[in-house]
Parts: C-alpha cells; structure tokens; sequence
C-alpha cells in the first residue's frame, strides 16, 4: 500500500472509512427522524412535506453536479492546451 514506509493515515484504511460512512448514515437518519419533531415556521406549503428540506438538499446538489456537467463541455480545453 505504501511504498515510501510512511504510516498510513486514518484515511487509508478501508475499516475507517466504512466506520466513517456508517456513522454518516446514523446521524443523516437521527436529522430525518428529528425533523418529525421540531416545530419549524413554514412560510410555504410545501415546507410541510415530510423531510422536505433533505430532500431539497439532495435535490440541489443534483442539479448542480448536472450543471458542472454542462459546463465542463463549455469551458474544458483540449488535453494539449499549454503545450501549444
């Protein structure tokens, strides 16, 4: 895994990283389930949805990945761009 004999940091072992994940799951799903229970000020309608705000979260940063994507096609340079 690492040729140069530094130690591995926290990151490299795939047991952390499953450690970390998991406990992200845990904690998205105690704020879902929380939401059931905080009064919130809605000012519109829809705000009453069950979990709107995870899923406008969700739903926001799936617009903005498809919008980098269009964009990437817009302002990406050819791979020999500064060799010219």
């Amino acid at each position: 895994m690492n040729d140069n004999k530094e130690p591995a940091d926290f990151f490299d072992k795939p047991e952390n990283i499953k450690k970390m994940l998991n406990i992200f799951y845990v904690v998205c799903a105690l704020l879902v389930l929380v939401d059931f229970v905080v009064h919130r000020h809605i000012y519109h309608d829809w705000e009453n949805i069950p979990a709107f705000y995870a899923l406008y979260g969700f739903a926001g940063c799936v617009v903005l990945v498809l919008i980098a994507k269009l964009m990437r096609k817009v302002l990406m340079k050819e791979e020999d761009y500064y060799d010219k």
